[in-house]
């Protein structure tokens, strides 16, 4: 399988690692003047480091040493530079801390120049005759001891060792030569300057491993762990760790030998915005010694063990967070008063600075600090708290995706900065999403890039859960932190499919780019732990999530049938593709793609499936029972496919992956399942599409209308309500009703699609026809059929128009008529976002306010065909995005900054100014982030039928609309909306 060379191109194209990769690719020969052989003919390179570089020079170059062996079988001397060198050998150190490397400058047959004073940048360089009897030299240099790492493990990459080799089981393609094409580069220092993550709610998973399994002998997380995270984080080319800090793990710092871990892999260690100085309050307190975490009563005790963290942390790397939060991520306790509060956070934060002052014996802003305004902090920061100018502000997301806050033009003129503090794993209100994984990069992209855009470029971090099935969010994010600029809309969504194309074959590519996009598109709809439809800590007597019947509608534009079959779609395919791999190759496909993407098909499933039981028991179905076994062997498939994730490798991760974790979540129980009592005789049930109420509504069975502009085929279901099968047969009134079934005998169920001869049927508004339906002694029944087909307008006329069906009108954003744009606001379209896989943005999220009234604002314009006039309800289906700040300019006459705003109107008519955004906890918001989109109903007016234009119109920029749908008063209930209402989406 040849994967190196295309690995090369595509990760230097379409996605976010460094360049470098461009410029070293595996060569066959390797004698020519910038090739270089690393194991040829038997014989193999030698890597020298000086004794006098860092510690992590000498730990990357015995891991490169390794890197070698996985790939060839052979070892490679990795050894201290002395007299005597290879005749063909690697020269790996830092600007300044290598003996050979200066020699190389002094002689100028090495200029390095471009390196001084930069930020983890390295240069990579073949040098011929560099030294007596050394025919070749491969240098590389690191302008500080992380870009050395980073270069030397750049290397690993292209002879195809993945960072994900062991965290991950990426598979490693066997060669027994090894030469490589070396282009002289120096790396761009990367874009954000500490790129991290933080290890958090780590009960479930990584503690229950790494204390039964990886560290046994010491029963929790350790130094054995940590060492193989701050790995992955040097290969991934981050720099950043937050570590776990659960009560239930022993915290990072009570463990010495921690941070010399840390230290020598050259990894700068943090802590989050409820751990000051570096203190694990959440573990680390001891109420029993040190009294109340009372910052108010207390506070002598609180600094002092805050000075005695700080002394003992000064000698190593670390990034201080200044913070006052209550023990583990809760509010501080203390007045109620916001003043007090200010003036209470002021304190603290200014007693923390001083004693890393007076510790570390630098001025302040020499020191980096960073403060994070999460959760109730953020309102006493934006309450007044003055922070110090070189304090880096980490902004945080709404733990669902969505940037809360950004830099304001004030803020960004500030000499600290900002940062993010991301999510794709989380513990909290609404509810928890630990188990899987499912941020869509494309909204990961758009939050990131206006999050970088207005100066977050100094610390990047992400909650990475257990880091077990976040595999690659954490890739991406990363990769985003190092250069963001590689990244765009188009090609950030297909870069997990290069991504895997890489580790397991070019080959599949384009079935791991339709098995991706499909997994996010319904995990942005409804991610998998959602599925239970339940709140958790709604109340204080029910804390446990109470699962419900979820809203995808079993009736209505078929969407809970859609989603059920694109997952056993995808889910056949990922079974293919397992079945094809190499055995070496199985473990990592399993954890990576397989274990998601049939976790998430059997989990959905399971629900859907029990949901459609229970509704099957209303209406006394025969197929009752056997539904209930079906959703039974869903849930018995998700417990064995976990044991598989556990039993892989002989056991190396058991049992790091559990869909039960969190302490409320039910999402994962077997539902509800119902039974029925069948009478031996058979009985005749008949339900049409588009029945979702069963009784009190209609005495008749009625088919959605058929309409000419569409031309669409809809189902009626035929069922036994009892043991003996059901005999039965159907007949039309008219030869323009077209059915595909005539007759049958059935036990339980029968789908019968129902269409239209349009070269028979008669031209009217109102035509009207009968399907009866014949069972003998089990009963009869009748379905009543209704066309629209006028005369005009003609078919060719509404081609290109989004048409009145049903009574509404749906509109997918992407597919708009017209855009009008100007010098600041640019119409941008993202794929594989949204309801409809596709959205579309209004302008750069930085860029000036527009005035919706205005009659040359920016806008998309959608026309549309309706067959009636009056008032109409709109509906706008939008991410729920906040305002990125409250004092971004001067509101302005009769108009506000605290929340966004954008247009719709139709026609001429009024504008209209709904919003995005809400207050964090408000049952809107709530909502929205539970289903990725926030949707707004509007009431317009339609002045006569025809032919109208309806516009959403930029008011923020930023703004992402999904969908808009018009109901004149047809719209039935659903989770997704109706699909497009053009003639070329049915």
């Amino acid at each position: 399988m040849i994967k190196l060379k295309v690995i090369l191109i595509i990760l230097v194209c379409l996605s976010g690692i460094s360049t470098s990769w461009a410029q070293v690719s595996l060569a066959k020969i390797g004698n020519g003047a910038n090739e270089f052989e690393l194991v040829k003919s038997g014989k193999s390179a030698e890597l020298y480091y000086d004794v006098r570089d860092f510690e992590v020079v000498k730990k990357v170059a015995n891991l490169f040493g390794d890197d070698i062996r996985l790939v060839t079988g052979r070892e490679i001397a990795v050894s201290e530079v002395g007299e005597n060198m290879s005749s063909n050998c690697i020269i790996v150190g830092t600007l300044g801390y290598n003996e050979m490397i200066d020699k190389l400058i002094l002689k100028k047959k090495l200029d390095v120049s471009a390196l001084k004073n930069k930020w983890e940048s390295f240069h990579v360089e073949v040098i011929c005759n560099p030294f007596p009897g050394v025919k070749k030299a491969l240098v590389i240099v690191g302008s500080d001891r992380r870009g050395t790492a980073y270069g030397l493990f750049s290397i690993s990459e292209a002879i195809g060792i993945s960072p994900w080799y062991w965290w991950a089981d990426a598979p490693v393609d066997k060669r027994k030569e090894l030469c490589l094409k070396v282009q002289k580069i120096t790396s761009k220092e990367p874009t954000v300057k500490y790129r991290g993550i933080f290890i958090n709610d780590e009960d479930w998973g990584l503690l229950r491993w790494a204390k039964t399994n990886f560290e046994e002998e010491r029963g929790n997380i350790g130094p054995k762990t940590y060492a193989k995270v701050c790995e992955l984080l040097l290969r991934l080319k981050a720099n950043y760790l937050c570590p776990a800090m659960h009560e239930a793990s022993t915290a990072f710092n009570k463990i010495p030998e921690n941070k010399l871990v840390a230290d020598s892999f050259a990894i700068v260690m943090g802590s989050v915005h409820c751990e000051p100085l570096l203190f694990n309050n959440a573990s680390e307190w001891d109420k029993r010694t040190m009294g109340e975490w009372d910052y108010v009563n207390n506070k002598e005790t609180l600094n002092r063990v805050l000075k005695q963290r700080v002394l003992d942390n000064s000698p190593y790397e670390n990034v201080y967070t200044l913070a006052l939060r209550g023990l583990h991520d809760k509010a501080m306790g203390g007045s109620g008063n916001m003043k007090e509060r200010v003036k209470l956070l002021s304190d603290a934060l200014n007693a923390q600075r001083q004693i890393l002052i007076d510790v570390i014996k630098k001025p302040a802003n020499e020191i980096p600090q960073a403060f994070t305004p999460y959760k109730e902090v953020l309102d006493v920061y934006n309450a007044g708290l003055e922070l110090p100018d070189d304090v880096t502000i980490i902004w945080p997301d709404d733990n669902y995706g969505y940037m809360k806050r950004l830099s304001s033009p004030r803020e960004q003129k500030r000499s600290g900065r900002a940062g993010v503090y991301y999510h794709v794993s989380y513990l909290g209100k609404p509810h928890d999403y630990l188990w899987m994984s499912t941020v869509s990069p494309a909204l990961m992209y758009e939050e990131l890039r206006k999050a970088y855009d207005t100066t977050a470029d100094r610390i990047w971090l992400l909650n990475v859960g257990d880091i077990k099935s976040c595999e690659f969010s954490m890739d991406l994010f990363l990769s985003m932190a190092y250069d963001i600029n590689a990244f765009n809309y188009q090609n950030v969504s297909t870069y997990q499919a290069h991504w895997l194309a890489g580790m397991f074959g070019q080959k599949y590519y384009r079935d791991f780019q339709d098995i991706t996009t499909t997994f996010y598109h319904q995990a942005f709809s409804r991610k998998p732990e959602l599925m239970g439809w339940g709140y958790q800590w709604s109340t204080n007597k029910h804390g446990k999530e109470r699962n419900t019947d979820t809203d995808f509608s079993f009736t209505n534009y078929r969407e809970a049938d859609t989603r059920l079959a694109e997952y056993d779609r995808i889910g056949a395919k990922v079974d293919s593709i397992l079945k094809q791999l190499p055995e070496e190759e199985k473990a990592g496909f399993y954890q990576l793609l397989y274990y998601p993407v049939k976790g998430c098909e059997f989990l959905n499933k399971m629900v859907l499936y029990g949901q459609k039981n229970r509704w099957y028991a209303l209406q006394k179905r025969a197929a009752t029972n056997s539904i209930s076994k079906e959703v039974k062997a869903y849930y018995d498939s998700l417990q064995i496919i976990t044991q598989g994730y556990n039993s892989l490798l002989n056991g190396k991760w058991n049992p790091v992956m559990t869909t039960r974790q969190g302490f409320a979540a039910s999402y994962f129980e077997l539902p509800k399942l119902m039974t029925v009592s069948l009478p031996d005789a058979p009985s005749l049930g008949v339900l049409a599409e588009g029945e979702d109420v069963l009784q009190g509504k209609s005495s008749i069975h009625t088919l959605p209308a058929f309409n000419t502009y569409f031309r669409q085929s809809y189902y009626v279901d035929l069922f036994n309500k009892g043991i003996i099968p059901l005999n039965w047969s159907v007949t039309t009134s008219d030869d323009w009703i077209v059915i595909d079934k005539k007759e049958g005998i059935t036990k339980l169920e029968e789908r019968i699609w129902v269409s239209i001869d349009w070269t028979k049927v008669p031209v009217g508004e109102r035509i009207s026809g009968v399907i009866d339906v014949m069972a003998g002694s089990a009963g009869k029944d009748k379905i009543y059929v209704s066309v629209f087909n006028p005369s005009s307008p003609s078919l060719q006329e509404m081609d290109s128009l989004f048409v009145e069906h049903n009574g509404y009108v749906s509109i997918n954003a992407s597919d708009y008529h017209r855009k009008v744009e100007n010098e600041d606001i640019k119409i941008e379209l993202i794929p594989n976002l949204g309801f409809e896989k596709a959205s579309v943005q209004l302008g750069n999220p930085t860029a000036p306010v527009q005035k919706t009234g205005s009659s040359v604002v920016p806008r998309v314009e959608y026309d549309f065909y309706t067959f009636g006039q009056g008032s109409v309800d709109v509906y706008t289906y939008v991410l729920p995005t906040f305002t990125l700040s409250t004092d971004k300019d001067y509101a302005g006459h009769e108009a506000t900054n605290i929340e966004t705003k954008y247009g719709i109107c139709i026609d001429e008519g009024p504008v209209m100014n709904p919003s995005t955004s809400s207050f964090e906890y408000a049952q809107i918001w709530y909502e929205s982030v539970l289903k990725n989109c926030r949707i707004n109903k509007t009431t317009l007016h339609v002045d006569k039928p025809g032919r109208h234009t309806v516009k959403v119109l930029c008011g923020d920029p930023g703004t992402v609309l999904q969908k808009v749908v018009l109901d004149f008063g047809g719209m039935q209930r659903s989770y997704l909306g109706p699909k497009a209402t053009k003639s070329d989406s049915f």
